[in-house]
């Protein structure tokens, strides 16, 4: 894994810990980091690091609409 090193303002009342979850939370919002990668930037369990994400507004069901679209067309072509 590699290291960053972030010079934040003083005045921006923010600690490692915090950045570290922002980061994570929106890079795996991005589809950048899968979950264990995020859990593990941030020193969390994926449990942990899941209850954590609705505090960012992010879902932890990180699906593409598109997709979500596409398999709901081919559901409905498809007879059960």
């Amino acid at each position: 894994m590699k290291t960053l090193t972030i010079n934040i303002p003083d005045s921006l009342e923010i600690d490692s810990r915090e950045a570290k979850l922002l980061l994570a939370s929106r890079l795996y919002e991005k589809g950048k980091l899968s979950l264990g990668q995020a859990a593990e930037m941030t020193g969390l369990s994926k449990r942990a690091f899941m209850e954590i994400l609705a505090d960012y507004d992010v879902s932890v069901f990180n699906y593409p609409t598109d997709e979500i679209d596409n398999d709901f067309e081919n559901a409905k072509r498809s007879s059960i």
